[in-house]
């Protein structure tokens, strides 16, 4: 029986939130969810895979019931298969999504494909009944380690939020066994962000690093201005401080600031991941890299921008990805990456981690659940079992 994918179904979901950094704010954020539905059964039980994309981005329903669904849909059951017809076969399937579609325009089609590309991944993986991570660890002929770095990203601007809330938000991340914390900048004045970097950092003591994140605001004046003021910190990253195509900013600053930089989060294709090496001055011995699958296309592209990395010198562990989801753990695990973020207390029941796992000494350790490992988390199995 050649393996068939039945539907693709999608919802739109608010994650909508006060919250706010430099540049938006959450009050009518949303995501799309999206399950595959296939013609294979597990234990009396279709089966199907979920995705989601990444806060920061809108759903992108419109896209994917419009333009992407059909091609999945309308494509002959064995051009999405595998060599033996038992499985889906992802490049196959994203090369039939992005079919008849111009290069360039690396925007909200990213974001639609990836989230199908999440869902077709944990559709894969729990045909195979494998975890996904040790599923691309064997694709890649290595050792998997569920064991997996995460910090806890918050900070966030919100109403009414003054020095002692900030506080003792991050305090809690401490204690609930994070070593790296992140709080958002360049929401305020220069002199308020040096109060409350500050605060945090009498707070978490030498408990824990704190990363800060500009969220793409500044010009090159006031990114300047803030590495003058964050030098004096021993921070573990300063992040996107200006336009993420800005790769002249980004390489000024590197000249000028010479602690750990991040950015990437805001790249969607291998080809921006090859431009930002190229040009934006990154140091592969110090920075970090944070490309979110789930909004630059999926895995299978993703995987071409780990290729782009090598070429360039980087190593993988230098990617610690943007979005706080279960995808960017398993691939973290399952390819060798430096991390992922975390969001312990936003943005749920999307981020965090399945039922009863627990951060050690700022890292994670992945059950064994066939997939993406969706179905352990209570509250998230709730909302995908309502959609298929």
């Amino acid at each position: 029986m050649t393996v068939r994918i039945l539907d693709i179904v999608e919802i739109t979901k608010p994650i909508a939130s006060p919250i706010r950094n430099a540049y938006i704010d959450f009050s009518k954020m949303t995501t799309s969810l999206v399950a595959v539905v296939t013609n294979v059964e597990r234990d009396g039980k279709r089966v199907v895979g979920y995705g989601f994309n990444s806060n920061g981005r809108y759903g992108q329903g419109g896209l994917i019931r419009e333009r992407f669904r059909s091609r999945l849909l309308e494509a002959e059951p064995a051009s999405l298969a595998d060599a033996t017809g038992d499985n889906l076969d992802p490049a196959k399937c994203w090369a039939t999504l992005m079919s008849n579609e111009k290069p360039g325009g690396h925007g909200e089609r990213s974001v639609a494909v990836g989230t199908i590309d999440m869902a077709i991944w944990d559709a894969v993986a729990k045909i195979a009944d494998r975890p996904l991570f040790r599923l691309l660890a064997e694709r890649e002929g290595r050792a998997a380690d569920p064991k997996v770095f995460v910090y806890a990203a918050g900070g966030y601007y919100y109403p009414g939020k003054d020095l002692d809330m900030l506080r003792a938000e991050m305090a809690s991340y401490v204690q609930r066994g994070y070593t790296v914390v992140k709080m958002k900048i360049g929401g305020a004045s220069l002199t308020e962000d040096s109060r409350r970097i500050e605060a945090v950092l009498q707070e978490i003591g030498s408990r824990a690093q704190l990363a800060v994140d500009a969220n793409g605001r500044f010009d090159l004046e006031t990114a300047i201005a803030y590495a003058k003021m964050l030098m004096q910190y021993p921070l573990f990253w300063y992040e996107e401080a200006g336009d993420p195509l800005d790769y002249a900013l980004q390489a000024a600053l590197a000249e000028f600031y010479p602690a750990p930089m991040a950015t990437g989060e805001n790249l969607f294709s291998h080809q921006d991941a090859r431009n930002l090496l190229r040009y934006g001055g990154m140091r592969p011995d110090r920075d970090f890299l944070q490309f979110d699958c789930a909004l630059s296309y999926g895995l299978v592209e993703f995987r071409r921008t780990l290729d782009v990395l090598a070429t360039h010198g980087w190593s993988w562990r230098r990617v610690i990805p943007h979005g706080g989801h279960q995808m960017s753990l398993m691939i973290a695990a399952g390819l060798g990456l430096g991390g992922n973020e975390s969001y312990p207390d936003l943005f749920q029941p999307y981020g965090g981690f399945p039922d009863g796992t627990v951060v050690i000494d700022g890292y994670v350790t992945l059950p064994d659940l066939p997939g993406i490992g969706f179905e352990g988390k209570t509250d998230l199995r709730t909302e995908m079992a309502a959609l298929a």
